[in-house]
This record gives structure tokens, sequence and C-alpha cells, in this order.
């Protein structure tokens, strides 16, 4: 077993490559973080024992979004967009691997923590499960490929409604959505993750491969061209004063009142 210390764990057994991240409560990616699990998911790549790939997290959240204070989203000008390039280049690598992954989703899923969830290949939650692409609240664009990676799972109509609307979807409406395909009880998520991983796991490594790279034929060079046209967006939208309400009303935990500047 190899560890990052307080922040991601990578187990492989049974031909599964569990990889755990490991940064409560609320889990917040930073490029740092993203990288880490790119890592993890391309030295399960590498590993002929590794037939499927587990993304899971420890405490109550699978991930609260990009850092806004210290990470990619919280730098100025240049900077942040650079940072937020770099963050989009770690993503980038996620959906280049060839190996299934199953995300397994027991608390919120937001933003970037979306995103992350939607490059998993199958997902299982668990009721207290929240899918939010809360990125208009904030007064900005969706990124991680969200505006991609999401109609493709639950459709045009649905997946224009969460940007649009930054509704939470609790865990029995995502999976009537298709947006997770299993939902089991929180105490059994992990063992049922783990179980639908091995089913995958327990059939030709080979045919794995070639078979997921036939369903996701074109998906990284689509999931580029969205991240380049997401991030010009963002690089608009984060001169505007409401992108900074949008970010204040956060931490000031108020309603954001937008002015349309």
């Amino acid at each position: 077993m190899t560890q990052t210390p307080h922040r991601l764990a990578l187990q492989v057994a049974d031909h599964l490559g569990i990889i755990t991240l490991a940064h409560p409560p609320l889990n917040f990616l930073s490029v740092e973080l993203l990288g880490e699990i790119a890592d993890a998911v391309e030295a399960c790549d590498a590993d002929p024992q590794v037939r499927a790939i587990v993304l899971r997290a420890q405490g109550k959240t699978f991930c609260a979004g990009a850092d806004l204070v210290g990470g990619a989203a919280g730098e100025s000008g240049p900077d942040g967009l650079a940072a937020i390039r770099r963050l989009y280049d770690q993503a980038l690598r996620l959906f280049a691997r060839r190996k299934p992954m199953i995300a397994a989703v027991g608390g919120a899923a937001v933003g970037a923590g979306l995103g992350l969830a939607l490059a998993a290949d199958f997902r299982i939650a668990s009721p207290a499960a929240r899918f939010c692409a809360n990125f208009v609240a904030l007064g900005f664009h969706p990124g991680f490929a969200i505006s991609h990676t999401l109609p493709r799972v639950v459709g045009q109509q649905r997946a224009a409604w969460m940007m649009l609307s930054a509704e939470r979807v609790k865990g029995e409406q995502a999976l009537q959505w298709g947006l997770v395909d299993r939902l089991v009880p929180a105490e059994e998520l992990d063992a049922a993750a783990l179980a639908m991983a091995g089913a995958v796991a327990a059939n030709g490594p080979l045919a794995l491969v070639e078979v997921r790279a036939t369903l996701a034929r074109g998906l990284a060079q689509e999931v580029a061209a969205t991240l380049d046209h997401e991030l010009a967006r963002q690089a608009l939208l984060r001169e505007t004063a409401d992108y900074a309400e949008g970010v204040a009303a956060v931490f000031e935990r108020r309603p954001a009142r937008f002015t349309g500047a």
C-alpha cells in the first residue's frame, strides 16, 4: 500500500485499485491533490494486477469542489487562470485512463466534486449523496468538462436544469435520472462499490481495456476541447463583480446579491 499522508491512499487488492480521497471534512480539490488522484489512476493503469478502479472518499462529503481559498479558484488574475488550467490538465488525465473506474459517492459531490464523480464510468451512491453543479450560484461557468459529461450521463434537459438552476439532486432522484447506477444504504456503500468493481474485474483484463476504449472512443479529445471552452468562459466571468459577490456570499453563508455587472 502506498500512501500520501492526510490526503490520498492507494491500495491494490483482488485485482482492484482502491483510491481513497482522505482530505476531510470537505475533500476540497487543489491542483496538487487532483494530480495525486491522477497519479494513482495512472499507477492502476500501469499495474497488470489491477483490472478496475474504485474512487471513494473519507468522511461525509465526497468532494465539495475546488479550493476557493488556497487552490486554483482562489488566485486572482492571470495566476488564477493558470492554476485553473493546471487543475484541468490533471482532470484530463483521468479521462485518458485505460481501465474502468467506479466512484462511490456517500455525500455531497459539488462543483469540481461533481466533475470528479462524472469522470468515473459508473457511480454508486447512498441516499445521503447530493450532486450539484453550483457554478451559476457563484456567478461562474461550469468547469471540469461538466458541460460535456453531465449531458452525456443524464441527457441534455436534465443537465441544463442542473447547470442553470444549481439545484442539488438527491440520491433517489440521481438514481432515477441515471446520474448514479446503484443506490445502497450508507453503511453498505464501500462493500457494494467493491462488489460492483469486482464484478467488472472478474472478466478478461485485455477485453476490459479494449471494450472501455471503444465505449470512451473520442471522449478524452472531446473533454479537452470542452475544458478549453469552459476556461475561456470562466476567464470572462472571473473579472465580474457578480463572481466576487458569489464567492463572498458562499463564505458569508448568505444569498448572493447579483447585479449583472
